[in-house]
């Protein structure tokens, strides 16, 4: 492990941003702007980012971002991943998964009690992209929702 007294970098534990390809960039725009109601930044034409509490969610082409890590782009299913949002109770799962069916999320497993004894139910986005909404009883994930 590098260390800054070897004079290495040092990778802080934090995601800054999560950038999603998306297919049809208007179409993502409004699902997580008017139909989840994330707070947009102002941004170029062909990105959107969106301020989340203690991150960026940012939607770019697919293709660009591709292109733009010099990777192949394309589809190929299941990404391999999940997204997570997290709520403090049961009747708030129900409520993020309720408002993202009606912005036209596929909800792909409905809100349900889990193994580990929370309660969570996952959507996919417009392009595939796959949100966990979920009530942890046993402990806070994340940066906390009271103001600083």
């Amino acid at each position: 492990m590098l260390n800054s007294d070897a004079g290495g970098a040092i990778m802080k534990p934090r995601i800054s941003m999560v950038t999603l390809g998306v297919s049809d960039l208007k179409r993502s725009v409004a699902f997580y702007e008017r139909g989840l109601g994330l707070p947009r930044m102002e941004s170029p034409p062909e990105v959107a980012f969106f301020t989340l509490n203690g991150t960026w969610l940012g939607l770019y082409g697919r293709e660009a971002l591709a292109a733009d890590a010099s990777v192949v782009g394309g589809t190929s299913g299941f990404a391999g991943f999940s997204l997570a949002h997290n709520v403090s109770s049961e009747q708030e799962v129900d409520h993020v998964m309720a408002q993202a069916a009606s912005a036209g999320a596929v909800v792909t497993k409905p809100a349900q009690k889990t193994s580990w004894g929370g309660y969570a139910g996952y959507f996919a986005d417009p392009d595939g992209y796959l949100w966990e909404i979920a009530h942890n009883p046993l402990f806070w994930v994340g940066p906390s929702d009271e103001p600083a």
